[in-house]
């Protein structure tokens, strides 16, 4: 197994050198930490990563959560994790010092769970729900419930989840049917199923904290009758002893991969005995989970970028290892066989590997570092980062989860047969990364999403701020001669961008919905190479200041090696939107006039 699985030093390259992290801690909400903190914390993530998550990777892959008597048991490490994770501060990282937490900025918050993912994404999702659970009970909850919950979840004792599928209601949330009765003691009873909880039960936690929707009794239908609520796996009874809440996992689902994490059938209120705790506001629900479900979309992106850079470091190192065949010019057949990477076409998807993982961290840490900037701003410029972190989001959930299964598609296929074979790690890695595109909205739901709501929420104000971003970028890159043609490029993708936007928006505005959207999932593809083209052209910034100076040797290969994956970003994936343009001119309603009987081969 490869032993390198993530660049360390790619990742100070993007902290310090593209996004100036350290410029965070003249904002009082950040001025206790300094560099030298944050480098402490990449240097304990990394130890963690390898010591920790890494060892347990096949392991957890091949002894998968087994459903015995009502109860998921997983692999003994996951307490480890969780124990760990807790005392080392590393799921309440981000959380406020009040309630116990490092209030570390969300770009160094980042890096952990980076780190985590591509050592061994199914350990890295128990602490990560729990992060995300604890902060929406942190945001909405009660005083009481911050208490109460909040501590045990810091500290890795208690799992979080976020309980929102049910059979009828996928991603259609407005069809929720669980349901939530008042009573006179302050809870509601619950009753209802959900579906594909991600470490909805496990023995590797005390308890588990499920922040479900649910409707309560006579609230109207649709989305504005959805509330939230607490429910526990076990609550505690007068004298303080943990009790069943009567939430029981009905079974675990059989995947595919991602096998190191139970996903699971949940059944509230069984017995009539199921009893769920308000958070927020009643009809309120969907609002407020939407921040935990904004946080994992991110969240998901970055754990298929981390997966693909597993990847990418595994196939790197079979590839250099590996001899095979003579170049092209050499005419002796007795001369010793060459490496691989020294064929251009395996140095080919060595560089797309490389364009995809380092394009899409540059564009996570960019959604991160708006959020800090929106945590310490007031006023319109808060809102300005509010907005383009929103018109962002499904760019940063949908690029590195479409394309890190590109990504590592081709990490396989730089091994040849041994990539099929699970001797190595790349067909692990294939099976694990191919669930992003699907959970916490699908593709096309980040498609609509962008299309139908961030393009044109505010009358474009995001984005009109999200060009005006770009354009600060294109300007400052052409004031450099070896930038200038990257620079000129981007500047006519964007123009091609808007073009087609007012296009699409022209159609809604004759009230053609369907056809508006018919091909959002292409616009977002073509939004979203554009986004990954700006980000490569931001670090090749940073690139020309750092090689225009007196550069180490220990750094010459890196930045020489990231200035060639800039160009191949350039030359071999921006020109596909053309194509995407092309298509989304035309808007034909093509996919709208295959009607769904033409599918079939009967009349």
């Amino acid at each position: 197994m490869a032993e390198q699985f993530l660049s360390e030093r790619n990742l100070k390259f993007l902290l310090y050198e593209v996004f100036q992290a350290e410029n965070l801690l003249k904002y009082p909400r950040y001025a206790e930490h300094s560099r030298e903190v944050f480098d402490m914390i990449l240097d304990m993530a990394m130890k963690m990563g390898k010591n920790l998550f890494k060892p347990c990777l096949s392991e957890m892959d091949k002894i998968q959560p087994e459903y015995i008597n009502g109860t998921v048991k997983v692999n003994p490490v996951v307490k480890t994790i969780m124990k760990e994770c807790g005392e080392g501060g590393w799921i309440a990282a981000q959380a406020p010092y009040e309630l116990g937490g490092q209030q570390l900025p969300h770009i160094i918050g980042l890096i952990p769970l980076f780190i985590f993912g591509a050592a061994n994404y199914s350990a890295s999702v128990y602490p990560m729900l729990t992060t995300g659970a604890a902060h929406l009970i942190e945001s909405f909850g009660t005083q009481e419930q911050k208490d109460y919950y909040i501590p045990k979840m810091f500290a890795g004792l208690w799992q979080g989840t976020m309980a929102l599928t049910e059979p009828q209601a996928g991603s259609s949330l407005s069809d929720i049917a669980t349901t939530a009765e008042p009573t006179t003691h302050g809870y509601y009873n619950i009753r209802g199923q959900k579906l594909f909880i991600s470490a909805g039960d496990h023995d590797g936690a005390e308890n588990v904290v499920h922040l479900a929707l649910a409707r309560i009794k006579d609230a109207p239908a649709g989305v504005k009758g959805i509330s939230l609520f607490i429910v526990p796996k076990y609550r505690t009874d007068e004298n303080g002893k943990l009790i069943s809440n009567d939430v029981n996992c009905a079974g675990i689902y059989h995947k595919l991969g991602y096998r190191g994490a139970p996903i699971t059938q949940l059944s509230f209120g069984e017995n009539d005995d199921c009893r769920g705790y308000l958070v927020g506001e009643p009809g309120k629900g969907l609002f407020a989970m939407f921040q935990m479900m904004n946080e994992a979309r991110i969240e998901v992106g970055v754990g298929a970028a981390a997966i693909a850079s597993a990847a990418y470091y595994a196939a790197l190192e079979y590839t250099r290892e590996r001899p095979q065949g003579r170049a092209i010019t050499a005419k002796d057949p007795t001369t010793p066989q060459i490496p691989i990477i020294e064929h251009a076409d395996v140095r080919r998807m060595l560089l797309f590997q490389r364009a995809v993982v380092e394009g899409a961290l540059s564009l996570l840490m960019q959604c991160s570092f708006y959020s800090d900037m929106e945590a310490v701003t007031e006023g319109e410029e808060r809102q300005r980062y509010n907005l383009l972190l929103e018109l962002l989001t499904p760019v940063a959930k949908t690029y590195p989860s479409e394309m890190g299964i590109h990504s590592v598609s081709q990490g396989l296929q730089c091994l040849g047969g041994y990539g099929y074979c699970d001797e190595f790690p790349l067909e692990q890695f294939y099976r694990d990364v191919r669930i992003h595109p699907i959970h916490e909205g699908t593709t096309g739901i980040q498609g609509m999403d962008l299309l139908g709501r961030k393009v044109i929420m505010q009358k474009g104000k995001a984005f009109t701020f999200f060009l005006e971003e770009v354009n600060k970028t294109i300007t400052a890159a052409g004031k450099d001669i070896e930038l200038k043609p990257l620079a000129d490029e981007l500047a006519g993708a964007m123009e091609n961008l808007q073009k087609v936007t007012a296009h699409l928006i022209g159609i809604a505005v004759k009230g053609a919905q369907d056809l508006f959207l018919a091909d959002a999932t292409l616009y977002l593809e073509a939004f979203s190479i554009i986004s990954i083209a700006w980000q490569w052209l931001l670090q090749g910034i940073a690139l020309r200041e750092a090689v225009n100076k007196e550069v180490k040797p220990n750094d010459v290969n890196f930045y020489q090696g990231k200035l060639c994956a800039m160009h191949f970003f350039f030359e071999y994936e921006l020109p596909k939107i053309q194509g995407l343009f092309k298509r989304l001119l035309k808007a034909d309603g093509l996919t709208l006039a295959m009607k769904s009987e033409y599918f079939s081969d009967n009349a």
